[in-house]
């Protein structure tokens, strides 16, 4: 039987019920509350499997005391939503039937208003499969039904509804539902997929990692294969744990992001991820990453993921939300891709390096504070609970962030003048000329951010700047020229 498209337009005197997770919304309200719980008391992650082995229902119980979904802003299924309103409009009877604790359901019914019922998780009793389906006949005394749903666990609940309709469906509950004598998909518009996916992964932010390399240029290594394979490896590794570390800050901030313009079409925020496909891909970049470490990198690199792998970590379960220490963690993650790129490349990195990248860094960390609050304050979001920061704050984050990077290319001009610089080149005069196009490059970036002009990543803005190239390309042929 071929699945046709369901028009809210229809009449009819079936009472519809519908599902909630995966179904009316894209999302799973167990999950949701799992990861926004551990945002906030990230020792719960310790009672989750003593909570489980009480079952489902006690666990989605013990969640429901700690955690209440805000429902304007869950992400919706357009195609279901509008079909139900039509529904409501056309005099039918709906209900919201849900294995997610009532009170989350009971919250999305009232906030929608278009529900005269609710079916959900109470007690012991965990409303799903077959569990739903007899919950349903009790309540409409064995009335007919229309049933939309998502899921395998569906099929019994499609099975004895005069109409069965689907959302949102993978292979599996597509199987399930053709098989039933009145079927019918609700037309969606196309998922992203693939593209859900990579987008999860925070591909633009790999350039970041591009610092793992100047160890060992400004070592005049790079022509070095074996030390430049250690680096291409390291590179690697880096991109894979740093997507992780993007797809955890993820998961843990879906709320606030979804408070956002631009961050509510996050996969995550946004539903297009699941979150627990968003799970299963974290443990498989940081499964595969270490296993390719402890075959062929070496063990100061492992050291040193590990290191970066904790700071991102710690970074988005405690620090984000702490005044100036945030910052100060973002600069370090700089830092020890750079410490990382020494290890990889066996040279030693020059304190004057980390003294600079410490400086320069942290005012790139404030600039992206100074974005956000700028964006905040002109469009008058709501303030980021994951933040310490408000919009009274912009002055001394401009005074603190422009006076780093001043101190940044200060640190610079120290060096040049040092007498470390003429063991590396030839001619260390021709050096002080990076100074002015560092100068100019941190002074716009602020004047840009003053303005309202930069986006809240200072580093992906540098990577699609045009005069940001040609501060780079000067700069290298400025290092070359001193070289030789």
């Amino acid at each position: 039987m071929t699945i046709e498209s369901a028009s809210p337009e229809e009449t009819s005197d079936l009472v519809l019920v519908v599902d909630l997770d995966g179904t009316l919304i894209r999302s799973d309200l167990l999950w949701e509350s799992i990861f926004a719980v551990l945002g906030r008391r990230p020792w719960v992650l310790l009672m989750i499997p003593f909570w489980w082995l009480g079952g489902r229902a006690a666990l989605k119980g013990r969640m429901a005391e700690l955690y209440a979904p805000v429902p304007e802003s869950l992400p919706y299924r357009p195609e279901v939503l509008d079909y139900c309103r039509a529904a409501a409009a056309n005099g039918r009877r709906l209900v919201l039937a849900s294995a997610s604790p009532l009170p989350w359901v009971q919250a999305v019914a009232d906030f929608l208003g278009i529900f005269q019922g609710v079916l959900a998780t109470e007690g012991d009793r965990n409303l799903k499969g077959a569990a739903k389906l007899e919950a349903i006949q009790d309540r409409l005394e064995g009335s007919p039904f229309a049933y939309i749903g998502d899921s395998p666990a569906d099929k019994p609940i499609w099975q004895a509804s005069e109409e069965a309709l689907g959302a949102g469906l993978g292979r599996r509950a597509r199987r399930s539902l053709v098989s039933q004598h009145r079927h019918r998909e609700l037309s969606s518009p196309a998922r992203r997929g693939m593209p859900a996916w990579l987008s999860a992964l925070r591909l633009r932010q790999w350039a970041k990692n591009g610092l793992l390399l100047v160890p060992l240029i400004l070592a005049h290594e790079f022509s070095d294969g074996a030390r430049a394979g250690g680096v291409a490896l390291s590179f690697l590794l880096f991109c894979a744990v740093a997507s992780a570390g993007y797809i955890l800050n993820d998961l843990l901030d879906f709320e606030s992001d979804r408070a956002h313009p631009k961050k509510r079409e996050r996969p995550i925020a946004s539903g297009e991820l699941g979150i627990g496909h968003a799970v299963a891909l974290l443990g498989a970049i940081l499964l595969g990453a270490l296993a390719v470490t402890l075959a062929w990198a070496p063990k100061g690199l492992l050291l040193m993921l590990v290191a970066y792998m904790g700071t991102t970590l710690s970074y988005s379960v405690f620090f984000k939300r702490v005044l100036l220490l945030d910052v100060l963690v973002l600069a370090s993650l700089y830092t020890l891709r750079i410490l990382a790129g020494g290890v990889a490349g066996a040279v030693a990195v020059s304190p004057w390096l980390l003294a600079f990248s410490a400086f320069f860094f942290l005012s790139l960390a404030l600039v992206k504070r100074h974005a956000e609050l700028i964006q905040a304050r002109d469009q008058a979001l709501p303030r980021n609970r994951r933040r310490d920061y408000q919009v009274e704050d912009i002055p001394m984050i401009e005074t603190v962030g422009v006076s780093s990077g001043l101190v940044s290319v200060l640190v610079l001009c120290l060096f040049i003048s040092s007498s470390d610089v003429s063991r590396l080149y030839a001619t260390p005069e021709i050096l002080w000329l990076i100074c002015p196009a560092m100068l100019y490059w941190v002074m716009r970036i602020w004047f840009l951010a003053r303005r309202g002009l930069l986006d809240d990543d200072p580093v992906l803005f540098a990577t699609r700047d045009a005069r940001s190239y040609v501060v780079a390309v000067l700069a290298l042929a400025i290092i070359v020229a001193a070289a030789w």
